[in-house]
């Protein structure tokens, strides 16, 4: 009586198996969108901060989002460094919604000292499950540092499978 159903059973987890697994040969490139605005020049006469960019503290630094069928998993990269840019690695997760959202055009990042940035890259992609590093400026328009004195940073995604998803790292000196 068993033996009849091993078939089926097999045939079953072999087609969800299937259905979550990447297909390299069938998905599309990814593309790279970045900003069309020129980089803001910082004044000629601005001084170079002196003082040690703030880093998230070490303890779990991944945010995660779970609002409606899509699963966000943000973690910050460099945000102790000088770089020019500030990347976030996010993983998306779903089983029912495509993923190809343009996350640069969607995206802000705030510190509690008020100074926001638009971001500035990401690899638009597809799929069920999808990973790629969202990149901001480190410097507003004109120029200012974004972490200069910040105690909390918060990345906002909006229209991204829900109205708008919140994601704040608490910054230590």
């Amino acid at each position: 009586m068993i033996r009849k159903f091993i078939i089926p059973i097999a045939v079953i987890v072999s087609i969800l198996a299937a259905a979550c697994a990447p297909s390299p040969a069938s998905a599309p490139e990814p593309i790279l969108v970045t900003s069309s605005a020129p980089p803001a020049a910082a004044p000629a006469d601005a001084a170079l901060p002196t003082a040690v960019a703030p880093a998230v503290s070490s303890e779990n630094i991944a945010r995660t989002d779970s609002q409606a069928s899509v699963e966000f998993v943000i973690s910050p990269l460099n945000l102790a460094s000088t770089t020019d840019t500030l990347g976030f690695d996010v993983s998306m997760n779903t089983h029912s919604v495509d993923l190809s959202w343009d996350l640069a055009a969607q995206s802000v990042l705030a510190t509690d000292a008020g100074l926001e940035v638009q971001g500035q890259s990401w690899a638009i992609g597809s799929g069920h499950h999808y990973e790629g590093t969202l990149t901001f400026p480190a410097k507003t328009a004109d120029g200012k540092p974004l972490l200069d004195g910040a105690k909390k940073l918060t990345l906002t995604i909006k229209d991204a499978g829900v109205a708008e998803r919140i994601f704040v790292w608490e910054l230590s000196k």
